[in-house]
């Protein structure tokens, strides 16, 4: 039976956090996890660079706003995450009908029936096509004239709507603000779903092993927000491809290396995000933080902390101030001097790539 540390490095190593794993652009990492969460967008670029090797801000919008290999909306458990652009299609198709399924009686709270969804999705459609991009609060100010009311929830949850039916997703920031287009135009249609119905599952549940194995498929419930019986027959549609072993009480894709080289001398540091992919692409947590520091990690009211991972394995959190170098780490125990230095090289590079890049004139 696999220990912990094995699976914790096989784990890492398979997200690119450990082994000196590293992709050379964001849309190779984004490829490689598959989905970056993203509720919060300065996090998602952070999950971006600690995956990437010395990728820059400005790389990550240039992927999203001028490559568009990569884009932002709402999928697995109908939260926002970042997937590459040519997989959007047929994993909002697979995932859309059960999130708006779940998502009715918060419709019907808010008074938001069919008919006003609809008519809603007409208006935005109209509204993007004539004036897109739009800001959340510009979308607002087109639905104000349907009678949504301007504050409340109303508001998001028709935008949500029309992302789900495959009208908008985010397009470019404008001052540092989300953007909405028309999926659409932003990313024109290729003709047919890449997959669809039963190998779209099977498809989504090897993309999630690819990037999270040894996982179970309880894992992968959990993570795309599925009910337990389609993860069931998933994994029985991988099995029967011979695509899936087993690796003790877990699951890893046939043909992939299920043990990694000894511990380096100097052990893999990374600064993870707050809500990183590592700490909640899984059920249970005890591979990844110990026992001990999980509430550090998790103090409840939905927040996941920004941590400290050496070789897959949580020693603290961290938190930015406001001065463009105020990094403070909060380490669960005494560090040592190794890691030490590793987490000072650690917060240099957050930092850089923080750090508004300031205009210098040509030399004359």
């Amino acid at each position: 039976m696999p220990d912990h540390e094995s699976v914790r490095r096989l784990r890492a190593h398979a997200q690119a956090l450990a082994g000196g794993a590293r992709e050379g652009s964001a849309e190779a990492v984004v490829r490689r996890v598959f989905g970056i969460q993203a509720q919060d967008a300065t996090a998602a670029d952070l999950g971006i660079r600690v995956r990437g090797r010395d990728i820059t801000a400005q790389a990550i919008r240039t992927a999203y706003e001028k490559e568009r290999s990569i884009v932002r909306n709402w999928y697995m458990r109908g939260t926002l995450h970042t997937i590459p652009s040519n997989d959007a299609r047929w994993v909002l198709q697979l995932l859309s009908p059960r999130i708006l399924a779940a998502t009715n009686r918060r419709y019907q709270q808010l008074g938001l029936d069919d008919d006003l969804r609809q008519r809603a999705d007409h208006l935005i459609r109209h509204a993007l096509a004539a004036h897109g991009p739009l800001t959340r609060a510009e979308l607002t100010e087109h639905l104000t004239t349907l009678g949504i009311p301007p504050d409340g929830q109303a508001p998001f949850h028709l935008i949500r709507h029309a992302a789900l039916t495959g009208i908008l997703c985010h397009g470019p920031q404008r001052a540092g603000e989300a953007t909405y287009v028309l999926l659409n135009d932003w990313l024109p249609t290729t003709g047919r779903f890449r997959w669809e119905g039963d190998s779209a599952l099977a498809e989504l549940a090897r993309r999630y092993l690819a990037a999270h194995a040894p996982a179970t498929l309880e894992d992968f419930a959990a993570w795309s927000g599925m009910p337990i019986t389609w993860a069931r027959t998933a994994w029985k549609m991988l099995a029967e491809y011979g695509a899936i072993n087993e690796y003790g009480a877990s699951t890893m894709l046939a043909g992939r290396v299920k043990e990694l080289l000894g511990a380096s001398d100097t052990p893999d540091v990374r600064m993870l995000p707050a809500y990183d992919n590592y700490l909640i692409g899984y059920r249970t947590r005890e591979v990844s933080v110990p026992a001990l520091h999980q509430a550090r990690v998790w103090p409840g009211g939905g927040l996941i902390r920004p941590t400290v991972i050496a070789d897959g394995l949580a020693i603290a959190t961290w938190t930015r101030g406001s001065g463009a170098r105020s990094i403070k780490v909060d380490a669960f125990g005494p560090v040592l001097p190794q890691i030490q230095r590793e987490v000072g090289v650690e917060k240099d590079a957050v930092v850089r790539f923080l750090r508004p890049t300031t205009y210098r004139p040509p030399p004359c």
